[in-house]
């Protein structure tokens, strides 16, 4: 049988947890070794941070009773023995729900009051409000209580329609989405506007986020919940009735909110839930298996996927079977075909980019370090040359070597205003950049839209203004590869110079490229056309619902803009950091060179013993680059996808002794 969701999600976690505590001790050791500038240091804490801190979210989306909070309780919570989510007939998840796991934090139940709405911050900014969540502490050991304090994501409260029409429940033009009044003319709304589940259950521990969204209303009414956290999800598993197929109100929430741009739906499939309805004596398998067959090609061909992606399962089968340990229930109910679809589909491209970069890193790291050591080795081989110059030589030679030695070092120093001026007017460039990306800039950018946004009544003319806004932040991208360049091109005649006159081997790095961000902002333009389209120009029309969609856009652009500026600095230290380590090393061979002529000077047997320490600090520079490298190799080969727990490196070793006291 095939390893379970549970199964692959877990070894994957063992791998980061692993691969990320040999990064720290790699980082240990080569700061032991004086292997360590400011560039180096952030690229591996970044790394670090990267594979120790990577989250997989999978967003579960369906209308209501699809039987969604139960497919969650079978596929992630079955080892409890019981429901975690509410799962009971009719309107069980009311408001979106986020499960997931910080170890800051303890184990906690935080609820948004639903009143939030009604104020302008998005859920972003209220995120950061503490004070106004209903926090719940939960009792991680016993899943009863677990279940009880978690059934409180399904409360309702009465309201008025007017409160409705202000919450966003009630649209005097779409009356075929409303709730149904009772006889005092109120509806039912939910209690809370969001959820966030801490628990430190192992998969959320591991990095798992949950995303457990109810039906067409609540997420019509949160354009954040699109926009920001279902779009950036890397996996959305849309719930159907294998009863009914794909309904009205399915197709409206596919193609208004899942359904990805430019048609590529490779992050998405579709569960044909509760199969177990259609099991009966009068219906042959046979027959069953047809009719699943037609309801998933079907289902298929109307929501633009392939059939590959339309997997029949019973949630409540699958759930179980797991809990009463019936393997063929478990295969019935096919619940392992969706979790082998998850481990191996959606988890595996995960891996696979964050492979990607650990692998990356490691490159980059390797490049740099060969630089510093070439360094290193040059200036011993300098050094060595000019004392075996001085065999056999007098006093007076002596002497006028250590002259010459500081009338370079003086030279040496007297470039230290040139390299200062260009590092101003490198740091004024990057910083005119990093003001481009900025907050302050990006809101003169939205101006025009938001204030379209504004507007009362219909907003025929904001359409364009959007294409007009994107394309103000795509000619910011451009501008600040433009300038990346500029100071490429700029660094890069410093660093000619350098290397003519000192023997530097300083290269300028190419500056990352802004297509990475202008492709993340063209799928962000693409995910807000579904708001801009005459079908919602009348939710639109809803000045508080233009506002949250607003506010919600430009808390993912100011995302991606802050990328592209964090990857300009690192970009920036890096190439500085070759400079400052370079200065280093050459004021540092200048000090052993006058102190190597003086020894020499002392005592008659001076030159003979610095001549064998430099043979050995070679010798142990080599070792020490020997080491470094089989480090890094191995790194590398468990980025390639080597499946094996990555080995404990030594935390530190002695051969930066003989490496420091010569060079």
């Amino acid at each position: 049988m095939e390893s379970s969701f549970n199964d692959q999600f877990e070894q994957h976690g063992q791998w980061r947890r692993a691969f990320a505590q040999q990064l720290k001790q790699l980082a240990q050791w080569m700061d032991a070794q004086e292997l360590m500038d400011a560039a180096v240091q952030e690229r591996l804490q970044r790394l670090e941070a990267q594979v120790r801190s990577d989250k997989i979210m999978v967003a579960f989306v369906a209308e209501f009773s699809r039987g969604k909070s139960e497919l969650i309780n079978a596929i992630f919570f079955a080892n409890y023995g019981r429901r975690i989510m509410p799962a009971s007939p009719g309107r069980t998840t009311m408001c979106p729900t986020e499960l997931g796991y910080d170890s800051t934090e303890p184990p906690t139940l935080r609820l948004l009051p639903i009143e939030t709405r009604l104020q302008a911050p998005s859920l972003s900014e209220w995120r950061l409000r503490r004070d106004t969540w209903v926090t719940l502490p939960l009792d991680i050991h016993h899943a009863a209580e677990i279940a009880e304090a978690i059934e409180k994501v399904a409360q309702v409260r009465k309201v008025s329609l007017d409160e409705a029409r202000a919450l966003g429940f009630w649209h005097d033009e779409l009356p075929e989405d409303n709730p149904f009044p009772d006889a005092h003319g109120q509806v039912e709304v939910p209690m809370w506007r969001h959820a966030i589940i801490n628990m430190p259950h192992p998969l959320l521990k591991d990095g798992l986020v949950i995303l457990d969204t109810p039906g067409l209303n609540a997420v019509g009414a949160e354009p954040e919940l699109t926009v920001n956290l279902i779009s950036q999800a890397h996996a959305v598993v849309f719930i159907l009735g294998a009863d009914t197929g794909v309904t009205r109100s399915d197709l409206a929430i596919w193609r208004e909110h899942l359904a990805a741009p430019q048609g590529s739906n490779d992050a998405r499939l579709v569960v044909l839930n509760k199969i177990d309805t259609l099991w009966d004596a009068l219906s042959t398998p046979e027959l069953v298996r047809t009719q699943l067959q037609r309801q998933c090609a079907t289902s298929a061909q109307l929501l633009g996927v392939t059939t590959a992606q339309v997997l029949p399962v019973s949630a409540q089968k699958g759930l179980l079977a797991k809990i009463t340990s019936d393997d063929a229930l478990l295969q019935a109910s096919g619940l392992p075909r969706l979790e082998a679809a998850l481990a191996h589909g959606i988890m595996g491209q995960r891996q696979a980019i964050l492979r990607a970069a650990v692998a990356a890193g490691v490159s980059s790291l390797n490049v740099e370090m060969t630089r510093v050591f070439n360094i290193r080795r040059r200036d011993l081989d300098d050094q060595m040359l000019e004392l075996r110059s001085l065999r056999g030589k007098n006093a007076s030679v002596i002497e006028s070597m250590r002259s010459r030695i500081e009338q370079e070092q003086t030279e040496f120093n007297c470039s230290a205003a040139k390299i200062q001026a260009v590092r101003t007017v490198h740091l004024r460039l990057l910083q005119d950049v990093f003001l481009q990306l900025g907050a302050k800039a990006l809101k003169e950018h939205m101006r025009s839209l938001v204030e379209a946004l504004q507007q009362k009544g219909l907003k025929l003319g904001v359409r364009k203004q959007y294409a007009e806004t994107f394309e103000h932040l795509g000619a910011t991208l451009d501008a600040a590869q433009a300038a990346a360049t500029e100071i490429q091109a700029m660094l890069g005649g410093t660093f000619n110079q350098l290397n003519a006159e000192f023997g530097f081997s300083l290269q300028v790095p190419a500056p990352p490229r802004m297509e990475q961000f202008s492709a993340d902002l063209a799928r962000i333009q693409e995910s807000h056309l579904q708001y801009l389209s005459l079908g919602n120009a009348l939710k639109l029309a809803n000045s508080d619902f233009a506002e949250r969609l607003g506010r919600a856009l430009f808390m993912r652009v100011r995302a991606v803009l802050e990328s592209a500026a964090n990857d300009l600095e690192l970009w920036s230290k890096t190439a500085t950091a070759q400079l400052d380590a370079q200065l280093r090393e050459r004021r540092r061979s200048f000090t052993r060179r006058i102190e190597a002529v003086d020894r020499i000077q002392s005592a008659a047997s001076g030159l003979v013993e610095r001549i064998a320490e430099i043979e050995e600090s070679e010798a142990a520079l080599s070792r020490l680059q020997q080491r470094l490298q089989a480090h890094t190799q191995q790194l590398l080969a468990l980025s390639a996808g080597a499946s094996t727990v990555p080995r404990v490196l030594p935390a530190s070793a002695p051969d930066v002794a003989a490496v420091v006291a010569a060079a």
